[in-house]
C-alpha cells in the first residue's frame, strides 16, 4: 500500500499560492449522504457542500466522533447509508481493506481539475481518497506566562518537563499541562506519537509481525508517565473536547493538541479573549536525543462509496469538491492547515508546518496499524496509573495485538 501524500510534497503545497477555482456545484440529480468525524474544518466543509442542494439533490450529514465505529457497517449494506466518508490517515484503511469504497481517477478527472497532486492519495496504481488538510497534534503555549516566568518555548520534552515544573515549584500553576490521554485511540495516539520520534519502526520491515524497539518503547512510557505529574487528576478523561475548556479557564500553559483545532483556540469568538491573545504554538517536542519531532503527520480527505449508484457517486464527489472550493477557502483560512491553492499559512497552522519542516513522520498507513492502535489503547492506563510495570504493559499490548492480527489473517 503507498500514497503520494509525503511530508515534503504536503510542505510545498501548504505554501502554494493560486487562482481560487470556481464554486459552481453543476449538479442536476443525486442523493449525497456524508459521514465524518466532528471538529471545525469538517463541519465547514459540510456547511458548503450541503450549498449544493436543491429540488433534486438532496445533501445530508452524521458528523460524530463515533465516524470510526460507524463507517464500515454503513458502507458495507447495499446501498451504503452513506455516500460519503470523511477519513483521516488511520481511519481510510478499514474502508480499504473491506472494499467498501471506488476508485476516484474518472471522477478527479470529470470534476477535479483544481486538485493538487498532493491532494491525491493513491493506493496500488488508483485514487481512493481526496485529501483536503494536513494534521498533527503541536506544542501549545502560552506566551505571556513563559516569558513573566523566564521560560523559553521548549523544543524537547526535557526542556518541556523543565518548564512545567519551574511553574508548578513557582505556584504559578499545580497542573500546567494537559493532553490526549484518555484511555482507547487518545492515549494510543499519544504513544505513536512519541514512539515515532524515537525514529523507531512498529513493525519487521514489510511484515504484520510486530517489532517495537524496547527501549524506545520504555522510553515512550516513561515519557507519558511524568506528563501525568504534571497534569490534573482527571487526566484520563482529557480528550480534545475536555481540553479546551481547561485551557480557556487558565488552568493550563503548556499542551499538546490537535493543529485541526488550533484557530478556534485563538478566534476572535473566544470565550477567553485574553488567554487566546497570548496563545501560541510551535513544533512538538523532541524525545531524548533524537532530534525530531515526537509526532505523526496526518491527512484528512473524503472518500466516495462504492455500494451506491454511479449518479449518486457523481454528485456526491461534485459536492465535496465545492465543500473544498477556493471559495470555501477564502473564508476559512483559520480553519486548518489546508492542502488546498490558495492556502497562506496562519498563526493556528505554525506547528503544524515547523513538524514538516523539522522532519516528523507520517502515521503508519498499514492495514495492521489499527489493531496495534486499539491494542495500545487498550492496554496503556494501568502503566500510567501506576498499577504496573512498562514491561508488563508491552506484554500486553504485544498478546492483544498476536491475538488481533491472528484473527484478522495478519499472522499466521
Amino acid at each position: 500500500m503507498t500514497t503520494f501524500f509525503k511530508a515534503s510534497v504536503a510542505a510545498s503545497a501548504l505554501m502554494a499560492s493560486a487562482t481560487f477555482a470556481s464554486a459552481d456545484c453543476g449538479i442536476e440529480k443525486g442523493s449525497v449522504r456524508i459521514l465524518s468525524n466532528d471538529f471545525t474544518a469538517v463541519r465547514v466543509i459540510a456547511d458548503w457542500a450541503e450549498k449544493c442542494a436543491s429540488d433534486t439533490v438532496t445533501v445530508t450529514r452524521n458528523q460524530t466522533q463515533e465516524h470510526k465505529n460507524i463507517q464500515v457497517p454503513a458502507l458495507t449494506t447495499s446501498p451504503a447509508s452513506y455516500t460519503v466518508a470523511m477519513v483521516a490517515s488511520n481511519s481510510v484503511v478499514p474502508l480499504l481493506n473491506d472494499d467498501l469504497i471506488r476508485p476516484l481517477d474518472d471522477l478527479v478527472a470529470k470534476y477535479g481539475q483544481q486538485l493538487n497532486d498532493s491532494q491525491k492519495i493513491v493506493v496500488d496504481g488508483k485514487i481512493m481518497a481526496i485529501a483536503f488538510m494536513a494534521n498533527s497534534q503541536q506544542l501549545f503555549y502560552r506566551e505571556d506566562i513563559l516569558a513573566d516566568n523566564g521560560i523559553t518555548p521548549p523544543t524537547s520534552y526535557a526542556e518541556f518537563f523543565a518548564a512545567a515544573q519551574k511553574l508548578k515549584d513557582a505556584g504559578v500553576m499545580a497542573t500546567p499541562v494537559s493532553s490526549n490521554f484518555k484511555p482507547g485511540w487518545n492515549v494510543a495516539a499519544e504513544f505513536v506519537n512519541t514512539y515515532l520520534g524515537t525514529g523507531a519502526d512498529f513493525f519487521a520491515p514489510g511484515s504484520a509481525t510486530l517489532a517495537l524497539d524496547h527501549d524506545a518503547a520504555v522510553e515512550v512510557l516513561n515519557n507519558m508517565k511524568e506528563m501525568t505529574e504534571f497534569m490534573s487528576a482527571d487526566w484520563a478523561t482529557y480528550d480534545s473536547n475536555a481540553q479546551k475548556p481547561v485551557w480557556e479557564a487558565g488552568e493550563v500553559a503548556l499542551s499538546i493538541g490537535w493543529g485541526s483545532i488550533a484557530g478556534s483556540y485563538i478566534a476572535e469568538d473566544n470565550p477567553s479573549p485574553e488567554i487566546a491573545k497570548h496563545t501560541a504554538f510551535a513544533a512538538a517536542p523532541t524525545i531524548g536525543d533524537h532530534g525530531i519531532p515526537a509526532v505523526a503527520l496526518w491527512w484528512d480527505g473524503f472518500t466516495i462509496a462504492k455500494n451506491i449508484s454511479d449518479e449518486d457517486a457523481e454528485a456526491s464527489f461534485q459536492a465535496m469538491m465545492h465543500g473544498i472550493s477556493g471559495d470555501m477557502l477564502a473564508e476559512n483560512q483559520d480553519a486548518a492547515v489546508w492542502l488546498i491553492d490558495g492556502y497562506e499559512p496562519s498563526k493556528a497552522s505554525t506547528g503544524v508546518l515547523a513538524n514538516l519542516q523539522a522532519g516528523a513522520r507520517p502515521y503508519p498507513m498499514l492495514p495492521y496499524m489499527g489493531l496495534l492502535h486499539t491494542a495500545l489503547g487498550d492496554n496503556l492506563s494501568e502503566f500510567l496509573q501506576g498499577k504496573e510495570s512498562a514491561d508488563q504493559a508491552l506484554a500486553d499490548v504485544e498478546a492483544a495485538y498476536n491475538t488481533a492480527a491472528k484473527e484478522a489473517g495478519f499472522l499466521n
